[in-house]
């Protein structure tokens, strides 16, 4: 299974579950009642829960709730802050985790993009469960975002503010993570996108260009020529599927 994100209420009536994928309950208004095999507690904007794979738990709403429930790819269980939230599934939500799980429920209300899903899935662990989130963290909220509008106007400072980071230290990450440097990872990131778009759409080359993050329709032919040796006209011919 991938990651996901529903948005839910609950009504008054006891509801028993169990799955095989670890779950996140985070309520965004309203409260919640829940018991994880005899450990019961309210949750409410302030405070969320985890729920182990393969656990019976049961839920009942109060009043009018609703919450955002993340249910949990296998590979995100190696994150280092399951071990703590397992062990002490009821959890508070400070300041940090609160902004995030609001921008989460914005995120769900409008395209929803599970890649930055992924991506911002270790930064709320960490601000959930860690002392301080992580480097690695960041950064791959960051990646997140980027790749979700790689035609926003982002620079390396842009990038910078938004992870967090200092200038040098996310050349220092970009470099110790992915042996590349901000620039480079964000042009190869555009060229990708423009390269999917020639190959899957009809849009126009200019409107390509710009959606990708290109200044205008040369400078996507002079970036994808150093990269391929072909102008975007005849990339699209030769790699047009369908």
């Amino acid at each position: 299974m991938d990651t996901d994100l529903h948005l839910r209420t609950y009504g008054a009536d006891i509801v028993t579950d169990r799955h095989v994928f670890a779950q996140l309950v985070l309520p965004v208004s309203g409260a919640v009642l829940l018991d994880i095999e005899g450990r019961r507690g309210r949750l409410d904007p302030l405070r969320a829960a985890c729920v182990a794979p393969n656990t019976w738990h049961a839920q009942c709403g109060i009043g009018t709730n609703q919450s955002l429930i993340l249910d949990v790819e296998p590979a995100a269980m190696a994150h280092p802050a399951w071990d703590r939230m397992l062990d002490r599934p009821f959890m508070s939500l400070g300041p940090g985790a609160r902004k995030l799980v609001e921008f989460m429920g914005v995120m769900r209300t409008q395209a929803f993009d599970r890649g930055l899903l992924r991506g911002w899935v270790p930064l709320l662990l960490d601000t959930i469960a860690l002392d301080a989130p992580r480097p690695a963290s960041r950064l791959a909220a960051l990646m997140a975002s980027v790749e979700a509008e790689p035609g926003l106007a982002w620079t390396t400072d842009s990038m910078a503010r938004h992870a967090g980071l200092s200038v040098s230290r996310l050349h220092a990450l970009f470099r110790t993570e992915l042996d590349s440097s901000p620039h480079a990872w964000l042009r190869g990131v555009r060229l990708a996108r423009a390269q999917a778009w020639l190959a899957d759409t009809s849009r126009s080359i200019a409107e390509i260009a710009l959606a990708a993050g290109f200044s205008d329709q040369s400078a996507l032919t002079r970036a994808l020529r150093d990269a391929t040796g072909m102008t975007p006209g005849a990339y699209r011919r030769a790699n047009r599927h369908g």
